[in-house]
């Protein structure tokens, strides 16, 4: 259970990575979109597990590594526009969201189930079910 001080850390971090993605990393990052799914805070409020969201974006594998190389240089920036609300800088760990791909392999397995159509009931049927 996460404390109103957390879930206030982790907005403000999900909100500021957030507008840095999509503003100022561009040169890193090009066309790729971004998205900061959510964010956990550590009770001492040192180290933030991110979660992103990525579109546009061929191996993703390969670009989550770009984006732990470059982990630095995202810190800073971050540091820099929140350097005035808080006493510490948090250590940044980045994960991949798979929950839209998730959901994506879901709708396409129950978009391409065979189910059978229902067979009407004759009078027979409804007798044997009373019966019972």
């Amino acid at each position: 259970m996460d404390s109103k001080r957390q879930l206030k850390f982790a907005r403000l971090i999900q909100r500021d990575l957030g507008e840095l993605f999509q503003r100022e990393f561009k040169h890193i990052f090009g066309q790729a979109f971004i998205t900061v799914k959510s964010v956990e805070i550590s009770p001492d409020l040192s180290v933030a597990k991110v979660y992103l969201s990525l579109m546009m974006v061929n191996d993703k594998v390969a670009f989550m590594k770009l984006i732990r190389e470059n982990t630095k240089v995202i810190r800073t920036a971050l540091a820099q526009r929140i350097k005035h609300q808080v006493r510490v800088i948090p250590a940044l760990n980045f994960f991949l969201d798979e929950s839209v791909d998730y959901a994506m392999n879901m709708d396409n397995i129950i978009r391409n189930l065979e189910i059978p159509k229902e067979t009407p009931l004759n009078e027979d049927d409804y007798t044997d079910l009373e019966e019972k």
